[in-house]
């Protein structure tokens, strides 16, 4: 077939003057030019850079992803090294996306393939040069997306299977679990796919990588959306835990309240004691405690602090390590530790590595 150069798109064109202009800082190297692939049934590469340096010259096989995320990524990085071996072998293949994480990066730098994005991040290395470009803040598509796989909708899918991480899920499955739609389920799941934190297998979807996973929700983690309110009780020791405790324990099935961060802590994993006590409660909940904790309320010197939450699913993901003690799960214990100072980070440590290890 005969093969032709195509006209460079739109996004190529881009992807080319970010590259030129990364290049072109370089005093040894001089841009020959930057055309695009040829048309043809084969695979051919987006881009092909033309260089000299110090007069000799040099070839850079570029490939242009509009989405950089890992499950991209690594057909691209496969294809670039497979043109690279078979046509050019003296090129160095270079990935370029909008924006590539870290986790990509180190992908890249792994096979030997380097990186641009036109955030600015970038690391290629050739022939005595080498370039490295980190830009320290994520974009704000890349933040948008990563904070809606954590709302409170797609949370409680992420709990469910992160219960289970063995388990292959069908998507009608993780629907009637979580109570979310089909089509809320299906977006999470493109989500974790494309970042390969889970994988499609026959018998449906898997986690993959929950630790990768658990690591990026910690990272942009926030405090529940709620009323957070303070009280002052004269209970104290085996007192208060069991009136706690009776007031937690669901005659009904339905959750009212949880004791939450430091204190679910206290009987998943415990690693020190506070001297303040943590629940999360709805309304019903907010009055048993009330009346079960004789709780005052405070504007300080507090000693109990309920958090009446706007996601409801909080309080459908709890665990009852002993009879009446109702606690947050061990996934969203740690999340709330993970955001309480050092010291509940420390206790978070200590609770991932109690209750959440799995293997890598």
């Amino acid at each position: 077939m005969l093969k032709q150069a195509h006209p460079m798109k739109e996004a190529e064109a881009q992807a080319g003057q970010a590259l030129r202009g990364l290049l072109e800082k370089i005093p040894i190297l001089q841009v020959e030019s930057i055309e695009a692939g040829v048309l043809s049934s084969d695979w051919e590469p987006d881009l092909i850079v033309r260089l000299l340096v110090d007069g000799r010259q040099h070839l850079l096989i570029c490939e242009y992803k509009s989405n950089g995320q890992p499950r991209y990524a690594r057909a691209a990085l496969m294809k670039l090294w497979s043109y690279v071996a078979q046509r050019a072998s003296e090129a160095t293949p270079v990935f370029i996306a909008p924006y590539i994480s870290p986790a990509v990066r180190q992908m890249c730098e792994e096979k030997g393939v380097g990186y641009l994005d036109l955030e600015g991040n970038a690391r290629i290395s050739f022939g005595g040069v080498f370039i490295e470009r980190m830009v320290a803040n994520k974009p704000m598509a890349e933040q948008r997306e990563l904070k809606s796989l954590f709302r409170p909708k797609s949370a409680q899918v992420l709990r469910a299977m992160l219960r289970e991480p063995g388990r292959a899920w069908r998507v009608t499955e993780l629907s009637e679990v979580s109570g979310v739609s089909l089509g809320h389920v299906s977006n999470v799941r493109t989500g974790l796919i494309d970042r390969e934190w889970a994988r499609a297998s026959d018998d449906g979807l898997i986690l993959s990588e929950p630790n990768a996973l658990l690591d990026a929700w910690r990272d942009s983690y926030t405090a529940p959306l709620g009323e957070r309110l303070r009280f002052y009780t004269s209970l104290h020791g085996s007192a208060l835990e069991n009136a706690a405790r009776s007031a937690l324990h669901a005659e009904d099935g339905l959750g009212h309240a949880a004791f939450a961060s430091f204190s679910a802590a206290q009987w998943l994993s415990p690693y020190g004691r506070t001297g303040t006590h943590y629940f999360f409660a709805n309304t019903e909940g907010l009055r048993k405690l009330q009346a079960a904790l004789k709780l005052a309320p405070v504007s300080k010197g507090e000693n109990v602090v309920v958090t009446v939450p706007k996601d409801l699913g909080l309080l459908a993901d709890t665990v009852e390590p002993a009879p009446g003690a109702v606690c947050t799960s061990p996934v969203q214990t740690y999340l709330d530790l993970s955001i309480a100072g050092e010291r509940g980070a420390e206790a978070a440590d200590h609770l991932r590595q109690q209750k959440l290890s799995w293997p890598k």
